[in-house]
């Protein structure tokens, strides 16, 4: 029977589901307890660096520390690259956002955003709406404004905080601008860097790494609002500023040969740059190296002259897609080195290698004698030489001098293929060089499995195959230096700024590739073909013997009908399409018209009995004046030597007859002397007096002026004695076209005096004057100096 009333102080049994639900919980919750206690333990122990870390980096900004970027000097310790100091100029959003909001509470409605917008759109240069937006990144603490600010426009922005206490909104950090003190010398070998510091081309890019440091970092402590936190968090790591990198150019032969390579390339209107390399023939140290047109390494986004032209030729609308990637295209073909990135037919200049391997080999004499009709058939391929009528019969040593094609085919025919080949290999043209500058490219030749006696003929001249321009100086000053080839090079050394050594880097010998012996015949060789009946007659030089050859090869290309520049053949989808290396335009075969144009050149070395220096300039698609490496680039390959063999130490030993061709400087016997002691002085430096007035008056005025340069012995001196007198006059007679006898005698008989640019070998035929400085009829006092300019015009090649 149930109880009616139940004991309530009673409990009821629990119900073993319950029971072991009630204990699977208190399970559970025990586990997480644990875990929970595990993971503080981890955080406390553990992971406690980990977590702080991040901590860290939550409440902290991290600020970087620009290193200084090393120098480049060039051989003496000029400076060619340096660094400026500049200023990154930036505002913090989110600080501008805190002070507004506090602003606000305040009661004052100023906009801070449009106060900063306003102002430094106005000192910076930049648009207004550009700030205004950069204003609006309100979780950020840095957006910048402008970089590369110089020191006067700094100040401004520095009392424009100061005048608005925005100490905490607008910044300034000091930056480094590279900055190269000579502009454009040196363009294509020392490079520029890009806005972030880092080499983009050249030497800047090649020694990036040595040259750039390690920068440094400034850690603070700020709160949400971007504010510094009194109990800061700070940390400082230095910059390590980078070494300075010590070349090998030299200011004075680098400025000689950029100004000889623009005269080359305007003188014959060249329409596809010029480029020349200075190198001493021993150590294979690059002296001067250069390509014009150039660039303003503190502009390198700027178009050269005749760049900017043929983008404006082209038609495309600026700001379109197209005419971005023109002159893109454009940029990156100014910023090119030519004289290592692109290669070219050498030409007659390979006659120096070809004549080489056939006296090591022993395969010709001296005086052997060859028979030139103009012309030379090789697996019944009627080749022509350069002269079409030929050159009749002369030896190999005046094959080399004059540059008889057929001589040369028959020398390497005696060779063979397989021995001509393997001399190819060992004068470098099938291997790079290994010059220490990015971007080299290689020649261009036939497979050796399949070269031809065909092939060996036309390549023994020169023909049909390409080189660059330092493979062929590397060549040819391996002849030079006694058969050695070595390696070009444009560093000696890279130092820190205590000048500690870290790297250095010296002469390297690949291997010997012809005996000394071979190499001094050719030097005489081609030393009389300079100044005795040659080829290489205007690259002449008073004084030293000069060792030359000159070149003109063909280029068969064909042109794009968008830009006239040129096209190359790709295969799209099975078919031969041509496409413009600079405009992209993709056309038919049939559009892309052959063009048939010429590279001159001439290579040197001196001086001829001990060969220190060689110096190669080519100029690619000249088109006005002879078009031979003879005219177009000897007598600037000459006026490099010139300028260049002084200044490097080269002492100039003079002939007899060299010493009477020499200029003089007219003294000045003007202030007041008598007649007679004027005239004694002029004639003792060789020079021809003619007085107007009394011989024996005081001389008051004398024409040319003191310190005019003359020819000695053929210069003459009008002194004047009157003391108001009136100047005699003259009219310049016509002198283009007469030779150098001609136009002296002319000038004589007008009364005036000559100076004679150009080449001043004498001793063939053949030589004209090809300009005059002051125009046929022009009237001028007596006395006045007509410079003439002397050319070979019968050397061919």
């Amino acid at each position: 029977m149930k109880e009616l009333h139940p004991d309530p102080n009673r409990s009821e049994p629990i119900h073993p589901r319950v029971a072991r639900r009630a204990g699977i919980l208190l399970l559970v919750v025990g586990l997480l307890f644990l875990v929970l206690l595990l993971r503080i333990f981890l955080y406390q122990t553990v992971q406690y660096d980990y977590y702080q870390q991040k901590v860290i980096e939550q409440m902290t900004t991290e600020s970087s520390v620009n290193a200084s970027r090393g120098n480049i000097y060039d051989r003496n310790g000029v400076l060619l690259a340096t660094n400026v100091s500049t200023y990154r100029i930036f505002i913090s959003p989110s600080s501008i956002r805190s002070a507004q909001v506090e602003l606000k509470e305040e009661g004052d409605d100023t906009r801070l955003d449009e106060l900063i917008a306003q102002h430094l759109s106005s000192i910076l240069d930049v648009s207004y709406e550009f700030v205004m937006k950069q204003t609006e990144y309100t979780r950020y603490l840095d957006r910048t404004i402008a970089r590369e600010v110089d020191e006067d426009t700094a100040d401004q922005v520095r009392r424009f905080i100061d005048d608005y206490s925005l100490q905490s909104m607008v910044y300034l950090q000091s930056t480094h601008t590279r900055y190269y003190p000579y502009s454009s010398l040196g363009a294509h070998v020392l490079g520029f860097t890009g806005s972030d510091g880092t080499g983009l081309y050249g030497l800047e890019y090649k020694y990036n790494k040595l040259l750039a440091g390690t920068n440094g970092r400034y850690i603070t402590a700020r709160d949400a609002s971007g504010d510094e936190m009194p109990y800061t968090y700070k940390e400082y790591i230095p910059a390590q500023d980078g070494y300075n990198v010590n070349s090998t150019l030299d200011v004075f032969v680098q400025s000689a040969l950029e100004e000889q390579l623009r005269n080359a390339y305007t003188e014959s209107n060249g329409q596809n740059r010029a480029a020349g390399i200075v190198m001493d023939v021993n150590t294979g140290e690059i002296l001067g190296m250069a390509v014009y047109p150039g660039f303003d390494l503190n502009d390198p986004w700027t178009l050269d002259e005749q760049s900017a032209q043929q983008l404006i030729d082209v038609g495309y609308s600026e700001g379109s897609e197209e005419y971005a990637a023109h002159k893109q295209a454009l940029l990156l073909q100014m910023w090119s080195n030519k004289g290592i990135t692109e290669s070219y037919i050498p030409g007659s200049t390979f006659k120096v290698v070809t004549a080489s391997m056939a006296l090591e080999e022993s395969v010709v004499t001296l005086n052997e004698s060859f028979s030139c009709p103009g012309y030379k058939i090789v697996l019944g391929q009627k080749i022509k030489c350069h002269k079409h009528g030929g050159h009749g019969s002369l030896t190999f040593v005046q094959g080399i001098q004059q540059s008889c094609n057929p001589v040369l085919m028959s020398v390497g025919l005696e060779l063979g293929t397989n021995t001509f080949y393997s001399y190819l290999k060992a004068f470098g043209y099938l291997e790079k060089t290994g010059i220490d500058l990015p971007g080299e490219g290689s020649g261009v030749l036939a497979a050796e499995e399949s070269f031809t006696d065909l092939d060996l003929a036309i390549y023994a001249f020169g023909q049909n195959f390409n080189v660059t321009l330092i493979q062929q100086i590397t060549a040819v000053s391996a002849v030079a230096n006694g058969g050695y080839l070595v390696t070009p090079h444009t560093v000696s050394s890279v130092t820190d700024d205590k000048g500690t050594v870290i790297e250095s880097y010296g002469t390297s010998v690949r291997r010997q590739v012809v005996s000394s012996s071979v190499c001094k015949t050719v030097a005489d060789i081609l030393e009389k073909g300079v100044s005795g009946d040659g080829g290489a007659k205007n690259a002449y030089v008073a004084g030293y013997r000069i060792a030359a050859k000159t070149g003109t090869s063909e280029k068969k290309e064909r042109e794009c009908p968008v830009c006239d520049s040129t096209g190359a053949p790709k295969k799209i989808d099975g078919v031969t399409k041509y496409v413009c290396n600079i405009c992209g335009y993709t056309g038919e075969v049939s559009e892309f018209a052959v063009s048939q144009d010429c590279v001159c050149s001439t290579v040197a070395f001196a001086p001829a009995e001990n060969p220190q220096y060689a110096v190669v300039i080519i100029v690619d698609e000249p088109t006005s004046g002879v078009l031979y490496g003879s005219t177009v680039a000897a007598p600037y390959v000459a006026n490099v030597l010139e300028a260049i063999l002084p200044y490097l130490g080269v002492e100039a030993v003079y002939t007899d007859a060299e010493l009477q061709n020499q200029t003089v400087k007219i003294p000045n016997v003007s202030t007041y002397w008598r007649g007679s002691v004027a005239k004694k002085v002029c004639e003792q430096y060789g020079l021809t007096v003619e007085f107007v007035g009394d011989p024996d008056g005081i001389v008051y005025k004398q024409y040319p002026e003191a310190d005019t340069i003359v020819e000695k012995n053929a210069g003459r001196v009008i002194l004047y004695t009157d003391k108001e007198p009136e100047e005699t006059m003259a009219t310049v007679p016509h002198l283009e076209g007469l030779s150098p006898a001609a136009a002296n005698q002319a000038l004589i008989n007008a009364g005036l005096n000559i100076r004679i640019e150009g080449t001043k070998n004498l001793t063939g035929g053949g030589v004209k004057v090809v300009s005059q400085s002051i125009p046929t009829g022009a009237v001028v006092p007596r006395g006045t100096v007509v410079e003439i300019k002397l050319l070979y015009l019968e050397d061919t090649d």
